[in-house]
């Protein structure tokens, strides 16, 4: 099927109901197909989130997930498995009879595990891309290149390896502040360097090519700086041209509020984003989803799962700040709440390899989320604090992240970012009082949480004449 088809199916009008099948409009998804077990890899507030999501389909049979955490276990069977050790999951596959595979963070996935799965009598489809997919997060040089190839928006760049440490001053040199540096490889978030002066930014390319980040940084990504602000999209692709557009969160990294302090794995998220209008929409599936959908087919490249748009606005214009090979944290919490149909089928349809006939309906509502996180986040904080307070919280949904439950069943801290609260309303003011109001309800020694999540976005709406 053409990019031109798939696009006037997703204009397409679809039924208000979200079980129905496009194939047979008198029975459900859930009658026409097997039920799935699936399995789901990851302990965070996405696999949570996910989880919730999957958890409500007529068409699952069962869900494990792996490693899970202190709440997804409310949502299916949390088994202890590393979602990199390929042969244990293999063989629990086998065991329990898993049909799908539903990779919820990156590592598994640079590591792959789509590679190994594939062609194996008998194993699991899998819902995530091949490792020359993944490559798009797991090399940022891979994905730049990528960009350019494709004529898709992004910012000016080059790559320095330590044999070309001179010319990467140099570049620096052509470049106005603040500085851009990022680390090649997988650094857990923190490969991303924002410098205002050159020295300091000349000194850091010195630290990341002599090993700052390990083997992540042997080659180093410097890009011109691009002022505006930011969102993630997010698509469901089947590798055969066939994606969907999942709704549009902004995300909140920084710690502190007013955006200040050093990143963190995001502080809250917001959906819909007001200047993310049709307008600007339009110019992000014509000039960056369908390029990239068409040019990972074109280049061969396995590609069946989400794909994370980081995207800036500049004047009005989208461009790619990054790629990412899954779902987001903590925008996940609230896309999944913004998608009103079932979650399953689709997924099972992009690992299948045929999702352009498959309808996607959206929750018109607002959603938001507010992360509740350690005292010391992102710097040292203390494990094993005792939460409470989770069963008062009657307006939100608590997604967890960092907790795990003791022998005994207590509830308790064990990372940095604990729970996301995330929550329905009409408007964004409804929404975040919710999650606002949650964050609050949940205790725990040391707990800290953004107040002011959301409020960029408020000022947007108010400027557009949207209150």
């Amino acid at each position: 099927m053409s990019i031109q088809q798939n696009l006037n199916i997703l204009k397409t009008p679809v039924s208000n109901n979200p079980e129905k099948s496009p194939f047979n409009a008198g029975e459900t998804m859930a009658e026409q197909t097997k039920k799935l077990t699936v399995l789901l890899l990851g302990s965070g507030g996405r696999e949570c989130a996910l989880a919730w999501k999957m958890a409500q389909s007529p068409a699952l049979n069962h869900l494990y997930i792996a490693p899970g955490n202190g709440g997804t276990d409310a949502y299916g069977e949390n088994v202890d498995l590393s979602p990199l050790d390929f042969d244990a999951i293999a063989q629990f596959a086998t065991e329990k009879g898993v049909d799908m595979i539903v990779v919820g963070n990156e590592d598994p996935l640079v590591a792959g595990i789509y590679d190994y799965f594939e062609g194996r009598e008998g194993s699991p489809i899998i819902a995530g891309p091949s490792k020359a997919g993944a490559a798009l997060e797991g090399s940022k040089d891979f994905a730049k290149q990528f960009m350019v190839r494709h004529g898709i928006p992004t910012a000016r760049y080059q790559s320095f390896t330590a044999e070309t440490l001179a010319d990467g001053e140099k570049f620096l040199e052509e470049l106005k502040a603040p500085y851009v540096l990022k680390a090649d490889g997988l650094a857990a978030g923190k490969g991303v360097l924002i410098l205002d002066s050159l020295d300091e930014a000349k000194s850091a390319l010195r630290e990341m090519l002599g090993g700052m980040f390990g083997k992540s940084s042997a080659t180093v990504v410097i890009e011109e700086f691009l002022k505006g602000i930011e969102c993630s999209v997010f698509v469901l692709t089947d590798g055969n041209g066939g994606y969907r557009i999942l709704p549009v969160a902004k995300d909140y990294k920084r710690i502190g509020e007013g955006d200040t302090g050093p990143n963190t794995g995001g502080m809250g998220a917001v959906s819909p984003v007001a200047f993310a209008d049709e307008t600007f929409m339009r110019k992000v599936e014509e000039r960056i989803i369908i390029p990239t959908v068409k040019g990972l087919v074109d280049e061969g490249i396995t590609y069946r799962g989400f794909i994370f748009l980081g995207l800036i606005e500049v004047g009005g214009e989208p461009m790619v700040i990054e790629y990412n090979v899954r779902m987001g944290d903590p925008e996940t919490e609230v896309v999944m709440l913004r998608i009103a149909s079932d979650l399953l089928p689709l997924i099972e349809a992009a690992a299948r390899g045929n999702l352009s006939t498959m309808p996607l309906e959206l929750d018109a509502r607002y959603a938001t989320t507010v992360m509740v996180v350690s005292g010391g986040y992102p710097g040292s904080y203390a494990k094993g604090k005792v939460i409470e307070g989770t069963e008062e919280c009657k307006d939100a949904i608590l997604f967890h992240a960092g907790t795990k439950r003791e022998a005994d069943g207590t509830l308790v801290t064990s990372g940095g970012r604990v729970i996301a609260c995330s929550a329905y309303g009409e408007n964004l003011d409804d929404a975040l009082a919710h999650s606002f109001k949650a964050a609050g309800e949940v205790t725990f020694e040391g707990k800290y949480f953004r107040r002011d999540i959301g409020s960029d976005l408020r000022a947007i709406e108010e400027a557009l004449g949207m209150k």
